[in-house]
């Protein structure tokens, strides 16, 4: 083949169309933020990196069909083979050895990470019965967000007659926003369903205080 046959079949070749939530992450969300944050370099416009799909399955050591399901649901789920999880040490308590399974994860990037967002976002979340929103609380401090799933059969991959298990699952977003509130305005402009605050109240840890008086004072408190 010539030089020239080759171009030419090369041009004829349609180019792959990129994801429609990165798209619109380009086109979008990413003038948006610079707008509001103001950078003073547009590579510090915070964006997605890696989406981690974790599985854990405690009954794993005791029956393997268990993990092998849960492969299954998961390959089904990202459109990617997971990496079985084994412990890293032996614990009596729960008799649990040193390489047993105790379950599985996926790292999703590239194309395959938006189009596994995009799914999420516009098919599964809103499939959950009595869906009230996620909580905008879930950040860890370094721009990244994980919240939990219960079971597996929101996602439309899933085909809720051949499950042999409810299987749910930590999902983490993983950002390259230096802070909390960066990525949770990029999620907020993906598409997350983030509770309205009034519906998202933190928690509230109550102490005793602490009583001052003089000893017959707290005697007569205890009587009471």
């Amino acid at each position: 083949m010539t030089d020239v046959a080759t171009k030419d079949a090369v041009a004829q070749v349609p180019a792959r169309e990129l994801p429609r939530l990165k798209k619109k992450y380009r086109e979008e969300i990413r003038p948006a933020l610079n707008e509001k944050f103001g950078y003073a370099n547009v590579m510090q416009i915070p964006g997605l990196v890696k989406i981690v799909v974790n599985m854990g399955v405690g009954d794993a050591a005791r029956d393997s069909k268990v993990m092998d399901g849960a492969v299954r649901d998961l390959t089904a789920i990202t459109g990617q083979k997971p990496v079985v999880t084994k412990a890293r040490k032996s614990i009596a308590q729960f008799k649990l050895r040193e390489g047993m399974p105790i379950g599985c994860h996926v790292t999703l990037r590239g194309d395959r990470m938006w189009e596994f967002a995009d799914r999420l976002l516009t098919l599964a979340l809103p499939r959950i019965r009595d869906f009230r929103g996620l909580s905008a609380r879930q950040f860890d401090g370094k721009g990244n967000y994980t919240f939990g799933l219960t079971e597996q059969v929101m996602f439309h991959e899933i085909d809720q007659d051949r499950i042999d298990r409810l299987r749910g699952m930590d999902i983490t977003f993983v950002t390259s926003a230096t802070n909390d509130d960066e990525a949770r305005e990029l999620l907020k402009l993906l598409g997350f369903p983030f509770k309205a605050p009034e519906n998202d109240p933190k928690k509230v840890v109550r102490r005793k205080r602490a009583f001052t008086g003089s000893k017959s004072q707290i005697k007569k408190s205890r009587k009471g």
